[in-house]
């Protein structure tokens, strides 16, 4: 509805599960190809569920700063994945060489945080991308505008969360409906 009007419908009463805050990012990726074409979330759980979805999925197709604007037709040609986040929660250490026995790649996403940069990578990207731990804690210093070996800085403060994945498989055409069952 957005890309063709501009107008943003919000969810008729949602389930209660879809009332919780919690993070969120709506991924866009071409079909068949699978490359991105957008992706935008809330880290942390600013807003009930069901209207994240939306602010995220209307922001992945028209304000990811990496690509341009999405057509209605362009969309068509691209599936959609919401990845709902748990609470992220900071890594504890004694020392930063810790870190990569403290994550587990395929369960956890990362934030990276130091002054004013930060950084977030899904649970998903290591596992897509083939890297190991220590691969996986470098991209998200890049990811951050950060020197690749920066978590091994103590004063930069690593975080771990995890995510539920609710993806279409295919295209949907002109309107996206995503049921979600969510898990607390």
């Amino acid at each position: 509805m957005y890309l063709e009007k501009g107008a943003v419908t919000d969810p008729e009463k949602p389930p209660s599960s879809l009332l919780e805050k919690r993070g969120v990012f709506v991924t866009i990726e071409t079909y068949p190809r699978k490359e991105l074409r957008g992706c935008i979330g809330y880290p942390y759980p600013v807003k009930e569920l069901a209207h994240s979805v939306v602010d995220c999925a209307i922001n992945s197709a028209t304000g990811d700063p990496r690509f341009p604007p999405m057509s209605k037709s362009e969309l068509e040609k691209c599936t959609i994945e919401i990845s709902v986040l748990t609470i992220p929660e900071a890594i504890k250490v004694s020392d930063p060489k810790e870190y990569p026995t403290k994550i587990k790649v395929g369960k956890d996403g990362l934030i990276m945080e130091y002054g004013y940069y930060s950084g977030l990578l899904l649970p998903i990207v290591p596992v897509e991308q083939k890297w190991d731990e220590e691969d996986f804690l470098s991209q998200t210093c890049y990811k951050a505008g950060l020197p690749p070996d920066m978590w091994l800085n103590p004063k930069v403060r690593v975080y771990k969360f995890q995510s539920q994945i609710f993806k279409e498989e295919k295209p949907k055409g002109k309107v996206i409906e995503v049921e979600l069952e969510v898990n607390k």
